[in-house]
């Protein structure tokens, strides 16, 4: 990804200190504006899947988890918590297959060829 513009990096460093006082639906909408300026901002997508699985809406959260593992296919923490959206949805087969991803980077494979 190109270097993120520092409205959007301000905008991101906002939702995560929303998130630090409890106001979950503020992180959601503000890094929603993240990623619409920066579609390819990881950091947003992850932060994003974990506002709305806290806020218990899992299948946008499963949305959020797949486009970060998309980015990152070798990011094991990506696979883990997209894991962890798949149970909090009762995807439990689903989930099974996340969490195996992220075990086998935990012992050094990949997933994806790195260019």
């Amino acid at each position: 990804m190109n270097e993120l513009p520092p409205e959007t990096e301000a905008l991101f460093d906002d939702a995560s200190g929303d998130i630090a006082v409890g106001d979950l639906d503020a992180a959601v909408e503000k890094y929603r504006r993240c990623i619409e300026a920066a579609p390819d901002y990881f950091d947003a997508w992850h932060a994003l899947g974990m506002a709305l699985m806290k806020t218990g809406h899992y299948p946008e959260a499963i949305e959020a988890g797949l486009k970060a593992t998309e980015l990152r296919p070798n990011d094991q923490l990506a696979w883990s918590s997209l894991s962890l959206f798949y149970v909090r949805n009762e995807q439990i087969k689903e989930a099974e297959a996340a969490g195996v991803k992220a075990r086998i980077l935990g012992w050094g494979g990949k997933i994806a060829k790195e260019d």
